[in-house]
């Protein structure tokens, strides 16, 4: 049975949480394999809305394992949240349907208030990070002296953890950024009690996996971010501190690359992006507020409005190439409605020289001027369209020269919030 890894070909925020869900009814086994809780997933089913930031969306489907793997890193205080939140709405959750690894690495609160107090002492030039202290407990991971999941579940060895490293991070804090220091028992008691209440979900993800794809169940690999906050390939250094292109499906997870089948990528029908750095097509006009109005373009975890433009094809081409896609998820295409014309970026423009793949260097990447093609818009409300052949032809054509600019075919469209608004060309999980 096909493994399918769903991947966010932008700076993140492309959907990916419906198409997850949407693909999930087909999925026995749904996993995450990195990030935190610095990403948000939004899901309307029905008349009920849910955020996720942890918990992989399959958690709405009866009968799914989901997963958290070790390239997650975890922050317990908002797991147990998420968790309480879904058993208020009356969804279970619990180690028959919910396992994290071992390994995952643990945010600490010292994680946290670095991070806030790096971001506020770099001033004008800051990245535009979340806060939740993903980047300083990556820091520790790369450093070999993280806290994983396995050890936030042994009092004793949470003890002496924390007891060696807080010396370092207290003297980060108080003499070198002014911010508050911790002292060991702040954190001991609420850490080893959340410890407690997390063990019983504790498990080997590799070899869950593992298993799961030797008995040909249908596994889906749910990431964070998208491809151009990839701390490798994106547009560092305005990135997360994880690998959110495909191959860190792999990594993130302990199951072999030869077991990921297909790479679907989730593009928006626009380009957006949270926080700092270069943006191409950004629309500073009436066409990006319609774009954030009509889109509700705010940020699930942190509520920050996102900056908006023009389908930029450059950075999708630049994801098809770096993930290795075999089919696209185009979403919120009925935003577009009403635009007239329509926009693509097929190129960029750098010092009188065509560029078609994206500079390394954030000095080139922000002298780019987008290289656009013009196409006719459409009026016709999409939210009710459930065919291809039912969508207006400018829409198709649209699609079509998406298609066609990408070298990649799409197979889902998705055409308004709801689970049922949308149109699928053609299914993964049967591909």
């Amino acid at each position: 049975m096909p493994n399918i890894v769903v991947v966010g070909t932008q700076w993140g925020d492309e959907g990916k949480g419906k198409i997850v869900d949407l693909l999930t009814a087909q999925a026995q086994v749904v996993v995450r394999y990195q990030g935190g809780n610095n990403a948000g997933h939004t899901l309307v089913v029905g008349q009920e809305k849910f955020i996720f930031h942890l918990i992989p969306s399959g958690i709405l489907h009866d009968g799914t394992l989901c997963l958290i793997g070790n390239g997650v890193v975890l922050d317990p205080e908002v797991l147990l949240a998420e968790i309480d939140r879904l058993q208020s709405r009356g969804i279970a959750v619990g180690p028959e349907n919910l396992r994290i690894s071992e390994r995952t690495q643990v945010i600490m609160p010292y994680h946290r208030r670095l991070d806030v107090a790096r971001e506020e002492a770099r001033g004008v030039g800051r990245i535009g990070t979340t806060g939740r202290g993903i980047g300083p407990c990556y820091e520790d991971k790369a450093a070999r002296r993280g806290i994983r999941m396995a050890d936030l579940v042994n009092p004793e060895i949470l003890r002496a953890k924390v007891w060696e490293v807080l010396p370092e991070k207290n003297f980060l804090l108080e003499k070198w950024l002014g911010a508050e220091p911790f002292r060991p028992e702040d954190i001991l008691e609420p850490y080893q009690e959340m410890g407690q209440r997390l063990k019983a979900l504790l498990a080997n993800v590799s070899v869950l996996l593992n298993n799961a794809a030797r008995d040909g169940q249908n596994i889906l690999f749910e990431g964070a971010q998208g491809t151009h906050l990839d701390i490798d390939h994106g547009t560092y250094p305005f990135v997360t501190s994880s690998n959110p292109v495909a191959g860190g499906a792999s990594i993130g997870t302990g199951l072999g690359p030869r077991q990921l089948h297909h790479i679907l990528g989730i593009v928006k029908a626009y380009t957006t992006r949270v926080g700092g750095g270069p943006f191409p097509t950004e629309c500073l006009d009436e066409v990006g507020t319609h774009l954030q109005k009509e889109g509700m373009e705010f940020g699930s975890t942190t509520g920050r409005p996102r900056r908006c433009g023009w389908l930029d094809l450059v950075v999708l081409k630049e994801a098809v190439r770096l993930n290795g896609l075999t089919g696209l998820a185009i979403t919120k295409l009925d935003v577009l409605t009403t635009l007239n014309p329509v926009k693509i970026c097929v190129a960029y423009e750098v010092d009188g020289t065509r560029r078609d793949s994206m500079p390394a260097t954030l000095a080139e990447l922000e002298r780019c001027r987008p290289v656009f093609e013009e196409l006719p818009g459409w009026q016709a409300d999409l939210r009710g369209v459930r065919r291809f052949a039912d969508l207006p032809a400018a829409t198709q054509n649209y699609l079509r020269r998406v298609e066609e600019l990408a070298g990649v075919p799409i197979q889902i469209i998705s055409v308004g919030p709801e689970r049922e608004e949308t149109v699928i060309i053609q299914n993964p999980f049967q591909g």
